[in-house]
């Protein structure tokens, strides 16, 4: 299976999705899925298991993106707790840890990016 540039564009909508979601979260529109804080259950995890890592697994990015998605999740899931307990506004200050997690991420799609589509 040819990875295109189409392909990274959906990784980084997926990576949109789970923000959107958390801040509904924390501004009181939803409330949380216990799914949203699983790798396993995460879209990008998924897109990373079975678009990138049977070809690309290891890439050093890749590992790397999986790490960082990995302790964002856990990052919004405390979050959340803090949410939960009241600390509203601690919670809220909270999604730049998450923003930092998500420029992280892009950065690492950037690299993977131009390696995959320059071995293609």
């Amino acid at each position: 299976m040819d990875i295109t540039s189409l392909d990274f564009q959906q990784a980084r909508i997926k990576q949109v999705l789970f923000k959107s979601r958390l801040r509904s979260v924390l501004y009181g529109v939803r409330e949380a899925e216990p799914n949203l804080f699983s790798l396993r259950d995460n879209p990008l995890a998924q897109w990373l298991d079975t678009i990138i890592k049977p070809q690309y697994g290891l890439i050093p990015e890749t590992r790397e993106i999986e790490r960082t998605i990995s302790q964002m999740l856990d990052t919004g899931q405390a979050l959340v707790r803090q949410y939960q307990r009241g600390q509203l506004e601690e919670a809220r200050a909270g999604l730049e840890q998450i923003d930092g997690f998500a420029q992280r991420i892009e950065a690492l799609l950037q690299k993977l990016e131009q390696h995959v589509l320059s071995a293609a």
